[in-house]
């Protein structure tokens, strides 16, 4: 996993994939897009354990736009590429 459990959890990023997940209560606001949809189970199941509850998903993600493949590939570049 290219994650590393004891790594300090960004709030602004999707934990699936590592996009901006433009998360309104990371961001201050106290409101965020994800309160009005409903995120999939199957979904919400591929986020880490040490990263639940502490950064949103992204949209994408969230409605099945981008496919768990897609997410961990592009999870994958982004941490090598860092």
């Amino acid at each position: 996993h290219p994650m590393n459990a004891s790594a300090p959890v960004d709030p602004t990023r999707c934990p699936l994939c590592g996009d901006d997940n433009t998360c309104g209560v990371a961001a201050g606001t106290g409101q965020c897009w994800c309160f009005a949809t409903s995120v999939p189970p199957e979904v919400l199941a591929r986020v880490p354990e040490a990263q639940r509850d502490r950064a949103c998903v992204c949209q994408r993600c969230a409605s099945g736009e981008r496919s768990a493949e897609e997410a961990r590939e592009r999870l994958a570049r982004l941490t090598r590429d860092a």
